[in-house]
């Protein structure tokens, strides 16, 4: 256990905020597409790149406490406060970066979450005004099987309508 197993799992985790900004950037594109049959899949995969993340970090903290007990530091210590007590050396820098590119992949995450939890959101409600205006909305002009008009909401008609409910 040291620096050098800290380092290793930091890169593991970095890789790991990066899978879970792709299948974000991944649900972000079903959702403005359109696409709300796959949503179900895209929120699946999320959920599970974060449980991995929540094990990376179960691991990094143990790691980092063994490398502030190594380094004489408080084992309670955040990465930062390890960074800060790095000795002379390469470990510093590489530490320095691991947390500037952790820092950078979680804001976007952050940016991405807060994206998509819009777009969900507005099709939500779309989708609540769209059932609203069918069922007790004006009435609409449709054709029936022998050509005649109609009215959607008028009591001839045969009320049937088509609305994707997973949303």
């Amino acid at each position: 256990m040291g620096a050098n197993e800290l380092s290793a799992l930091l890169w593991r985790e970095r890789e790991l905020l990066e899978l879970l900004t792709f299948k974000l950037e991944e649900e972000q594109l079903l959702l403005t597409a359109g696409r709300s049959r796959w949503i179900d899949h895209a929120t699946r995969e999320v959920e599970q790149v974060l449980g991995r993340l929540r094990s990376a970090g179960l691991e990094r903290s143990v790691e980092v406490s063994a490398v502030a007990r190594e380094w004489g530091t408080d084992e309670e210590a955040p990465l930062r406060e390890i960074v800060a007590a790095a000795p002379a050396g390469p470990w510093g820098e590489i530490f320095t970066a691991h947390l500037r590119a952790m820092t950078e992949l979680t804001g976007r995450i952050a940016q991405l979450r807060d994206e998509n939890e819009r777009f969900l959101r507005a099709a939500a409600r779309a989708t609540q005004e769209t059932l609203a205006t069918a069922s007790t909305g004006p009435a609409t002009a449709t054709y029936d099987a022998s050509g005649q008009t109609g009215h959607a909401n008028s009591a001839s008609a045969s009320g049937g309508h088509l609305f994707d409910g997973r949303l």
